[in-house]
């Protein structure tokens, strides 16, 4: 009798993790220990990014189906993995602008500007602008995922669509549009959110669904505000490696509110 075969190796952590295969994606391109931790902390992001993306298309869908309280769970981690994130800028500013000057070079054009995933995140937030898809021509599947995320309805697009399935009537214009154009404020809507802020007993899966997109904004918000003084404590009013105005550039987005009927109407309740 033949010994039956013997079964595969057994999981390990690192061969779960695929801990080599991770840890050999940080290049240096100078032998300075501050290029090291610039390289990990924003590829650690990326790794976040991953995540917040995968709980956004599971939320949309959700929401899409009506099943409003399951998508709560995928949008609070969302807010909590943005907590995460922007704590992250408080180990980078250890870093000094002496320090960062003597690698800068090395970056090239090359920016957090570009990150594909990121743009993905905004636009399944509803943040939609199409000149984003440029930086990513040279790389098919990440111009293939933001492309499918700029047409498809947002988070807020399904939001308002579920609005109207909860008998709000609201223009067909906002329900039947060019999704790659952003959203464009609408009294209709904020009318709609308005009524379920005031009466959250008959609608409270709506209004848990607001409070935990208002989470999102408001963490995007922090990051965003985070990440403007990071890099004013670092570099200053200097050029962005990318051809950005920096700092400037950076100050500019910090008001940008992916839902902003849910802002506004705050002031008439």
């Amino acid at each position: 009798m033949t010994d039956a075969p013997t079964s595969d190796a057994a999981m390990t952590y690192a061969r779960y993790l695929a801990l080599d295969a991770l840890l050999d994606c940080q290049h240096p391109q100078s032998d300075l220990d501050d290029e090291m931790l610039f390289i990990i902390i924003h590829q650690t992001k990326e790794l976040w990014l991953k995540q917040i993306i995968r709980e956004l298309q599971l939320a949309r869908a959700q929401i899409r189906n009506d099943a409003l309280v399951p998508a709560y769970k995928a949008l609070a981690r969302v807010s909590r993995i943005q907590a995460v994130m922007t704590l992250s800028w408080d180990v980078l500013s250890t870093m000094t602008p002496s320090e960062y000057t003597r690698f800068r070079h090395v970056l090239g054009p090359s920016s957090g500007f570009q990150s594909d995933q990121f743009r993905t995140v905004e636009y399944l937030l509803g943040l939609k602008a199409a000149a984003f898809l440029k930086y990513q021509e040279d790389r098919p599947h990440a111009y293939a995922a933001m492309t499918e995320a700029l047409v498809s309805p947002s988070i807020w697009d399904e939001a308002i669509a579920a609005l109207t399935r909860a008998g709000f009537d609201l223009p067909p214009a906002l329900l039947a549009r060019d999704w790659s154009k952003p959203h464009i404020f609408s009294s209709e809507v904020e009318g709609a959110f308005l009524h379920v802020y005031r009466n959250p007993d008959q609608y409270w899966e709506l209004y848990q669904l607001a409070e935990k997109l208002v989470d999102l904004d408001d963490a995007m918000a922090t990051w965003r505000h985070k990440h403007v003084l990071t890099v004013e404590r670092i570099i200053g009013g200097k050029t962005g490696t990318g051809g950005t105005s920096g700092v400037n550039y950076l100050s500019s987005t910090v008001g940008k509110r992916a839902f902003p009927e849910l802002w506004s109407l705050r002031t008439q309740l």
